[in-house]
């Protein structure tokens, strides 16, 4: 059979496969995403490379296949997770460091995941008719230490512009932290009536917080970006309920996005945001360093920052109210939190969801078989996958070995890698490699979509599954100071009946400082265990008014 047969045979098997699952295509990525959309509109653009790579491939003159097979992770997981982080964010092409210590340069394979997640997320707010907007970099001084318990909880961080060239600046000012204090007093002249509310706003930005306490790409840094919605409201009701919706598109981010478990509450008086009446917020653990993280948060300012900025409107009764704010963030720390949960010692491990490529196809050459054979049916299933609105690229680079590409993208972490060889070609079917746990099997040509999209489902499904059982099993829950302790010591999350009082949770912080870092209260969950009449606090003795989790945190 010619090479031109082939093509056709595998040009008409693949069509009859298009024609049985024109539903089932549609079923991956959706959830919330409008990829599929976008996946179309650059149909032609990806085709058109594709063709020409193939053209490349087909014309060019053989190079020599590179020798060099240092490729992997030099640090595991388990014995040293901070090198083994610290390596697999470079190694995966995520990050790149940069030379002002604490600042990452963003590659585009981490850069894609969250504008995947950006878009999810814009779409919903729009949904609650939340507008974008954008507001100065720079803050005043005058207008960042107008609340003052706002200002004290980041004065440390405050970055300061104090020349310009050459010169000193008359009047210093400072670069963001958050932006209550820069779009507050425009809150003020905006807001006058009733009529003017609710005021509703969405900004993607960068923010600085000049942190000196171990800088760690996505999780700690000194420049990140992140999405800052600051809405207003005539009523605390109205309030009340955007804290809550916000927060569960938080939660959808993480669970069914990231595929990482996360524990919806309260935080404690200590712990909510400087200067708001309550902070909610998702809680992850990183099992492998026993300590917990905040995910992302939801705060109800009540009426403070009105007050301290003046922001009053007339209501229907022709009374001077003050408004009801909330502010609320996720940042690409969630890409940090995804790396650690799931990556394990050949890389990343990407949800399909996030995955900036679901599939990649890999040519298997063989000395006796005709490479443009191989070529063309690489790009034949390719074509099939991404008229399913998947994201497919073939490696058809023809100097590194089909061995060393299998290991450079499982350190990348995509979902499934199709291998196409001699047999392969003869059986019309396809050798398919997941990559959370590296199965592998043939697949014939004749389902291949409708199998692959099967696969992703169940492997996204898979990654929740196994976070969500080592996760649970890092929770414990006593009633004792020794039970806290020993098991704050075993590296778990900690679930304790609580009398929620700001000095316990300081004294809970004194008592356990040590070399691992303080415990806290990480929040107080919304799903409450049943708490006998009787039952006291685990470190004061006093009554208990409620269950709380503490671990260490990041």
């Amino acid at each position: 059979m010619s090479s031109t047969d082939v093509s056709q045979q595998l040009a008409d098997t693949l069509q009859v496969e298009d024609t049985n699952t024109s539903v089932s295509r549609q079923r991956l990525v959706a959830n919330g995403s409008d990829g599929n959309v976008k996946q179309h509109k650059m149909k032609k653009e990806k085709m058109k490379k594709a063709s020409m790579e193939l053209k490349e491939a087909q014309t060019g003159a053989k190079k020599e296949v590179k020798k060099e097979t240092k490729l992997g992770l030099t640090f595991k997981k388990a014995e040293n997770f901070g090198e083994w982080y610290s390596q697999v964010v470079v190694e995966a092409g995520m990050i790149e460091y940069y030379d002002v210590s604490g600042c990452y340069i963003l590659r585009p394979w981490s850069y894609s995941i969250w504008e995947i997640l950006q878009e999810f997320f814009d779409v919903e707010i729009k949904k609650m008719e939340i507008q974008n907007s954008y507001f100065p970099l720079f803050v005043s001084e005058k207008a960042l230490t107008k609340e003052k318990n706002h200002i004290e909880g980041f004065a440390p961080e405050v970055a300061w512009v104090t020349k310009s060239g050459d010169s000193d600046l008359e009047v210093p000012v400072a670069i963001r932290p958050t932006s209550e204090t820069v779009m507050y007093p425009i809150f003020a002249k905006w807001i006058r009536g009733h009529r003017d509310l609710p005021l509703k706003l969405n900004q993607w930005c960068n923010v600085v917080r000049w942190e000196f306490k171990h800088p760690t790409p996505f999780i700690r840094s000194r420049e990140f970006l992140w999405q800052e919605g600051h809405t207003a409201f005539a009523t605390k009701k109205e309030a009340d309920e955007e804290v809550k919706e916000i927060l569960e598109l938080y939660r959808r981010i993480y669970e069914e996005f990231l595929a990482v478990p996360v524990i919806k509450g309260i935080k404690s008086e200590l712990e909510k945001f400087a200067g708001g009446l309550y902070t909610t917020t998702v809680e992850a653990f990183i099992p492998h360093t026993g300590r917990g993280i905040q995910g992302a948060t939801s705060h109800c300012l009540g009426q403070n920052f009105a007050k301290m900025f003046e922001i009053y409107f007339e209501n229907e009764k022709h009374e001077r109210s003050m408004v009801w704010q909330n502010s609320w963030a996720f940042t690409t720390r969630v890409i940090g939190v995804m790396v650690m949960i799931h990556g394990d010692d050949r890389g990343l491990v990407l949800p399909p969801r996030v995955a900036p490529v679901h599939v990649v196809v890999i040519p298997v050459p063989f000395k006796d078989i005709d490479s443009n054979l191989l070529l063309n049916a690489c790009s034949e299933v390719a074509h099939q996958l991404r008229d399913a609105g998947l994201r497919v690229k073939q490696d058809t680079r023809d100097n590194y070995s089909p061995g060393w590409k299998y290991s450079d993208w499982e350190m990348k972490g995509v979902p499934l890698r199709l291998e196409i060889g001699p047999k392969d070609l003869q059986k019309n079917q396809v050798t398919v490699v997941r990559r959370d746990n590296f199965a592998k099997e043939a697949v014939p040509l004749l389902n291949l979509t409708t199998r692959i999209l099967d696969l992703l489902e169940e492997i996204q499904r898979n990654l929740f599954l196994k976070a969500k059982q080592e996760r649970d099993a890092c929770i414990a829950k006593v009633e004792t100071w020794d039970e806290f302790i020993q098991s704050l010591n075993d590296k778990k999350m900690v679930l304790a009946p609580w009398c929620d009082e700001v000095e316990i949770e300081e004294i809970v912080k004194a008592r356990t400082k040590g070399e691992m870092g303080a415990a806290k209260s990480l929040c107080m969950p919304f799903d409450q265990p049943d708490l006998p009449e009787g039952v006291l606090c685990f470190a004061s003795g006093k009554p208990a008014k409620k269950w709380a989790l503490w671990g260490r945190s990041y």
